[in-house]
């Protein structure tokens, strides 16, 4: 035969009642916590691509401007010749247009939502882009040293033949 004690059994019905209150508190932590980290991964996203079109306007500028300076000096040479002005500038010309494509790439995929991207992917393509952008620039750099060389060289034969003319 079984003897019940009231009171013990009332204790632990307090008991299992604490705990489901504990219990549903605690998953809504955990789902308050779920809600939040996703936020601050949304957040985080949003950082990346700032900071990636951060870096692709400044790689674009410094595009702009070694070209407005130093391709300006290229072709006021008197050492390059006139033939050769064309393609100096459209060697040029070429890299500042894909600048600008991707650069109106960059704005429809940040202003709308035609692509349906999520914001990892819409990071990865800006990192793609950033990194392009460093390769023109990188390109422009080349390419103005090299023309500098030319001209640096076309200098030094025209004072050497012109030494040689004199004696």
């Amino acid at each position: 035969m079984l003897v019940y004690d009231n009171t013990s059994f009332i204790a632990l019905g307090k008991s299992l009642l604490e705990s489901a209150k504990q219990t549903s508190e605690l998953l809504k932590t955990v789902q308050f916590l779920k809600e939040q980290k996703e936020r601050i991964e949304k957040v985080s996203q949003v950082v990346q691509q700032l900071r990636a079109v951060q870096e692709l306007a400044r790689n674009n500028q410094r595009l702009f401007d070694k070209v407005r300076h130093e391709v300006r000096d290229i072709l006021n040479s008197p050492y390059i010749r006139p033939h050769e002005v064309n393609r100096i500038s459209d060697s040029f010309s070429s890299i500042i247009d894909m600048a600008l494509e991707d650069m109106d790439y960059i704005e429809q995929i940040l202003s709308s939502d035609f692509f349906k991207m999520t914001d990892g992917e819409r990071t990865a393509i800006l990192k793609e882009k950033e990194m392009a952008s460093k390769e023109m620039v990188a390109t422009i750099d080349q390419k103005t040293r090299i023309y500098m060389e030319i001209i640096s060289f076309r200098e030094l034969q025209k004072s050497i033949n012109d030494r040689q003319a004199i004696h």
